[in-house]
């Protein structure tokens, strides 16, 4: 248990390997009893792109090909 909360601490301490900083959209909601803050990444939907065309992509040469005659 020692072991794990010194490498959790540790990887807490180290700095973040970050290449470019990204711009992120920050957006705020306060209420009474609760203060939320948003981050938005505005790379996230090319990222999301990326991991999601060549499945889909997959998917779709294989329809094709089980609807030629």
């Amino acid at each position: 248990m020692n072991q794990r909360k010194d490498t959790y601490r540790a990887a807490l301490q180290r700095e973040p390997d970050v290449a470019a900083p990204r711009h992120t959209k920050v957006t705020q909601l306060h209420t009474r009893y609760v203060r939320v803050t948003i981050e938005l990444d505005p790379g996230w939907p090319r990222d999301l792109t990326r991991w999601v065309r060549p499945p889909v992509s997959a998917l779709l040469r294989a329809a094709a090909a089980a609807l030629r005659p």
